[in-house]
This record gives C-alpha cells, sequence and structure tokens, in this order.
C-alpha cells in the first residue's frame, strides 16, 4: 500500500497483512520546502539527489516489472543507499528544531518503507497517480460540502473508486461501467474478476457461461 505517512496506515500496516511503501515524492515535498522558504544548500542537494532518483525511474517506465525491478537493483538502489547516509551524515550539522531537520528525520523514516519498490516492478516510486485520483473528490467536497448520510458518503466511495480505477487503467469509465453493468446479472460469480478495467477487453472476448 502506497502511504503519503498518515499515521492511520501506518497502523494498518502493523495490523498485517498490509506491507505499507512509503512515496518519494511526500519525502521530496519538505526538502523543497524548506528550498523555497530558505534556499537551503544541503535542501538543495536533497532536490539533487532526488531528481537523480526519478531520472533513473523515467528510464525504466514501460519496461516489464522483472526489468524494471533489475534497473531498479543495478541503478537505483546504491544511490538510495548513498543518499541515506548522506542524510544521516547532515543531520549532526544542524539544528535538531529546524524545518531542515525535521524533512531529513521526516526522509530517514520513510525511505527505509521505500525500498520495497527497488525488489517490485509492478510498484511506483511514489502515490502520484493515487494523489491525481484523489483531487476531483478533494475538489468536490467544496461544492458539495455534505454527503446526506454515512451510507451516501460509502456509495460515492465506492463510485469514485471505480471511476478512477477504471481511469487508471486507461479504460472509459462510462463504457466500461455500462459493459459491466450489461454482462454483470449473468455472469458467474468465480470469473467476475474478469470484469475489472484491467481485464475488460480480454473478457469480453468470451461468452460469460463459458
Amino acid at each position: 500500500m502506497h502511504s503519503d505517512g498518515y499515521a492511520g496506515f501506518g497502523a494498518l500496516a502493523r495490523a498485517g497483512p498490509v506491507r505499507e511503501v512509503a512515496c518519494l515524492a511526500h519525502v521530496r515535498r519538505k526538502f523543497f520546502d524548506v528550498h523555497a522558504a530558505q534556499g537551503s544548500a544541503i535542501a538543495a542537494e536533497a532536490l539533487e539527489r532526488i531528481a537523480a532518483l526519478y531520472a533513473i525511474e523515467k528510464e525504466a517506465r514501460g519496461q516489464s516489472p522483472e526489468r524494471r525491478a533489475a534497473i531498479r537493483q543495478a541503478r537505483a538502489a546504491p544511490r538510495l543507499d548513498e543518499f541515506e547516509r548522506w542524510l544521516q551524515s547532515q543531520l549532526p550539522k544542524i539544528s535538531a528544531k529546524t524545518p531542515l531537520a525535521a524533512a531529513i528525520r521526516h526522509a530517514l523514516t520513510r525511505l527505509k518503507r521505500l525500498r520495497p519498490y527497488l525488489e517490485h516492478g509492478f510498484l511506483e516510486i511514489d502515490n502520484n497517480p493515487a494523489e491525481r485520483a484523489m483531487r476531483p473528490i478533494a475538489l468536490g467536497r467544496k461544492n458539495y460540502l455534505f454527503m446526506g448520510s454515512a451510507s451516501g458518503s460509502k456509495a460515492a466511495a465506492i463510485a469514485y473508486t471505480l471511476i478512477e480505477t477504471a481511469r487508471l487503467n486507461d479504460a472509459d469509465p462510462q463504457a466500461w461501467l455500462a459493459q459491466v453493468l450489461d454482462r454483470i446479472p449473468d455472469y458467474k460469480i468465480n470469473r467476475v474478476d474478469e470484469l475489472l478495467p484491467w481485464n475488460t477487453a480480454p473478457a469480453a472476448d468470451r461468452e460469460a457461461d463459458d
């Protein structure tokens, strides 16, 4: 589960079997804010080191999960190791109460949880796609303010999840939902996973009652 560090998500991971994966974009954001406010040379170097990790990720994009993992292990892992060592060496040099020190402590905590992305090519380096998917919900809250009831909130959450999952898998939400609603009444319960957005095209070529 990609996480921005919200404590509630950490509790889910501790309860198991969820494994938390940190988001490098949130680590970067704290250094960006410090650099923007103070022009810190240490924050600037942290941003450069993070940019190097993203550059490797850009080259690996579009490759198979196995190939992405191999690239990350060979090139990103050493840079991440060095980044952590460098952060540890910088922390004693600055006041513990500064925003920069807080950014470094946050990074050292989160980078340990980022490491699963090095091993698994299907994971991303950050959870920006999920953040973008949540943006319409955050904007919508300001417009409609209330859901009316707890059940209404749950229904809206389900609808948003279906729509944004379709978009993340390059499926047109309206077309996908129309297809699913048309097919699901006669679909076998042990095959409904074929109607998920990433399986829609293969499933559409088969009869529901095979």
